[in-house]
């Protein structure tokens, strides 16, 4: 079901309904526009109806997991999603971000961090269309970003990045070579700089590895990342 009034459309799936009432409670009480599914089928179900602008997902669901849920609304339509896990693991984070998820809050979690971070979600998407306006087709030894289209081939072979694995890659990309600072990474593709996000970033830089090849990202330890592309 759909509550308030707000530019901005949350969807909260959540089994456990003293959890989802009082985060949706929450989020009403910031302004945003609330749906709420309370297993995997619903979830997909108010996906489509409600056509949210961020989804707040627990992995743990009746019916199918939120790692298919995530599967499945992606497949429909990108969307920023940020995972609640019980579990601190980070096989089941690798494997949440391999199907789309953007980001994650371990339980117990605080509404102060869960409200920071889906307007974070939000800043990204709206940077990345603006990125997508100002920038253009870059050709880097064989990998080819287009923000345009949001489309990447590693030697004319074309790769399925998540939407945010693709804004990661792209705030490397604008400046091939150059060591960019952790917190700086964090800031722009994320929307925040402290170092609680740094496993977060670690994640996702394992998995765009795997996606464009592992010696195109280079590690400079205690500084950030670069890309390479005198390869």
């Amino acid at each position: 079901m759909s509550e308030g009034s707000s530019a901005h459309v949350v969807l909260v799936v959540e089994d456990e309904p003293t959890i989802r009432t009082a985060v949706a409670d929450r989020l009403r009480a910031e302004g945003f526009t609330v749906a709420t599914a309370a297993d995997g089928p619903s979830a997909v179900e108010a996906f489509t109806e409600h056509e949210p602008d961020v989804v707040l997902l627990d992995v743990m669901l009746p019916g199918f997991d939120g790692l298919e849920v995530c599967r499945r609304i992606q497949a429909l339509r990108p969307v920023p999603v940020l995972m609640l896990t019980a579990r601190d693991d980070e096989t089941d984070l690798l494997v949440g971000l391999g199907v789309g998820a953007d980001d994650y809050v371990t339980k117990p979690f605080s509404m102060r961090e869960v409200v920071a971070r889906l307007r974070a979600l939000l800043r990204r998407v709206e940077r990345a269309e603006q990125l997508a306006r100002t920038t253009g087709r870059m050709d880097l030894a064989g990998l080819v970003v287009d923000p345009g289209t949001r489309r990447v081939s590693v030697d004319d072979t074309e790769v399925h990045l998540t939407p945010l694995e693709f804004d990661l890659l792209c705030a490397l990309a604008t400046a091939p070579g150059t060591v960019r600072p952790r917190e700086e990474l964090m800031r722009e593709v994320w929307g925040w700089g402290d170092a609680s996000g740094t496993r977060t970033l670690d994640s996702h830089v394992k998995s765009l590895r795997a996606k464009i090849g592992a010696d195109r990202v280079r590690t400079v330890h205690g500084v950030g990342y670069a890309l390479e592309v005198g390869r």
